[in-house]
């Protein structure tokens, strides 16, 4: 287990990602021609420079990217969007009983995340999976057999690939063999990595076309390295990397079953000192001649364990917890959170 360590001050009256993404709340165009990169993990030891060169490179230029063989089946992929569905499916009062808990980022919510970039909350339902704080939380087998064990087994892969890609950064980074590893520990009881089951709903028929609504608001992740799982047909994720951000000029991100999409995520932003940079991406609306059903994605959140201090190490941001620094972001997004 971890050695708690010492409470940090963060950025004083605001955090500096926040002001940003408060200003990303307009439509801005779409643009196509960007590359999002398709890197390839096979044979991970044997070429692990050459992944890197390929990773850091894709961070830093873009700060999204797509990997490939990566080592989790499609058979698990698809038993995880099974178990998700299933889970969207049940009835809203027994959904309500696992309800997200205040200050674990842990259970169910529907509508309650307001971007400060829009101001509305994201139309859009999710779980989430924290691993230290699911007492409670996990619908029973009557209601929905084997869902613990799937999404315990999918988290558990998912980290694996995180911490994989994550090593390519800290070899980069100059960190000690093993760094993020042991700063995203599943055996802490500060672990705060989060699997997010997404369920955005149908469009329906009066608002389709209509530019009020957002399936989730221009943002940034608030963790090191996000792993998304899209399936086939159920596009609408866009990308706006680097100075495209001025001009809000916004890359669509073809979904894919064969990859997953990552992007850089705020707190590495900070331990590297904006070198591998967080950008913004959204979800939005489907077109009137695009597919208007129900769009499901599944999120994995590398999120440094609570008790990690996130230093950057040329001074670019003042140290605090990552405990601190989730409390933070998460109570501008949530309105239980920021309730007393």
């Amino acid at each position: 287990m971890n050695t708690p360590l010492p409470h940090s001050p963060a950025d004083g009256p605001g955090l500096a990602e926040l002001d940003r993404e408060s200003r990303m709340g307009g439509a801005g165009t779409e643009v196509s021609g960007r590359e999002i990169r398709r890197i390839d993990l096979s044979d991970f030891d044997r070429r692990r420079s050459e992944i890197t060169g390929e990773l850091w490179d894709a961070a830093t230029e873009i700060g999204f990217f797509q990997i490939h063989h990566h080592g989790i089946g499609q058979d698990e992929v698809d038993a995880a969007f099974a178990a998700a569905e299933a889970f969207f499916a049940l009835p809203e009062d027994v959904k309500s009983r696992y309800s997200l808990r205040k200050g674990t980022n842990s259970g169910w919510e529907s509508r309650s995340q307001v971007r400060p970039s829009t101001g509305v909350p994201d139309t859009k339902e999710s779980y989430q999976v924290t691993r230290p704080h699911m007492e409670g939380l996990w619908p029973t087998d009557e209601e929905l057999d084997g869902f613990r064990a799937t999404m315990l087994g999918f988290e558990a892969r998912c980290r694996e690939v995180a911490m994989r890609v994550l090593s390519c950064f800290a070899d980069r980074l100059g960190f000690p063999e093993g760094f993020f590893d042991r700063a995203h520990d599943p055996s802490a009881d500060t672990y705060r990595s989060t699997l997010r089951l997404l369920h955005y709903f149908a469009v329906p028929q009066e608002a389709r076309g209509g530019t009020e609504t957002w399936r989730a608001g221009a943002h940034t992740d608030f963790d090191c390295l996000t792993l998304l799982f899209q399936q086939e047909g159920q596009g609408g994720l866009q990308v706006c990397p680097g100075k495209e951000a001025e001009a809000q000029e916004w890359t669509p991100v073809v979904p894919s079953a064969d990859v997953i999409t990552c992007n850089i995520g705020d707190m590495l932003m900070r331990w590297s000192d904006d070198r591998l940079p967080s950008n913004f991406h959204r979800v939005r609306n489907p077109a009137p001649d695009e597919y208007q059903g129900a769009r499901y994605s599944l999120a994995f959140f590398a999120q440094a364990n609570g008790d990690v201090l996130i230093e950057s190490p040329g001074g670019t941001y003042p140290p605090l917890t990552a405990a601190e620094y989730l409390h933070r972001r998460i109570s501008a997004n949530f309105a239980s959170e920021r309730a007393s």
